[in-house]
């Protein structure tokens, strides 16, 4: 069985965050929690929540055991982006771009349905 969650609107562009989502693909929910945990990045602090909102939704939803979770799938897609502009020499103007990102993670139990 699969249980997902999905983080839509992430303030960090996608690049960032996949470094932390291929690191704890295949992983067991225990260690990947470990891995995100004890990352410096702030990536890992959204991967984090997500993670745990797929575990809080498999307990409560499927009635399934942490221990017994794998993560099959952790993905980082691109969201929206917001466009700024800053002030530049001789009156002209920058464009600044505040990416955005969904993060998604499915976890399994291993039994096919």
């Amino acid at each position: 069985m699969q249980i997902k969650s999905i983080y839509k609107g992430a303030r960090i562009s996608a690049f960032k965050a996949r470094e932390v989502t291929r690191e704890i693909q295949g992983l067991s929910v225990s260690a990947a929690l470990d891995v995100v945990t004890f990352s410096p990045k702030k990536a890992a602090g959204l991967v984090a929540k997500t993670l745990k909102s797929a575990v809080a939704n498999a307990e409560n939803n499927n009635n399934l055991r942490a221990e017994n979770l794998v993560v099959l799938e952790a993905t980082v897609g691109e969201g929206p982006t917001f466009k700024r502009f800053q002030p530049k020499a001789r009156g002209s103007a920058g464009p600044i771009r505040k990416r955005t990102s969904h993060i998604r993670i499915v976890l399994s139990d291993g039994v096919k349905a």
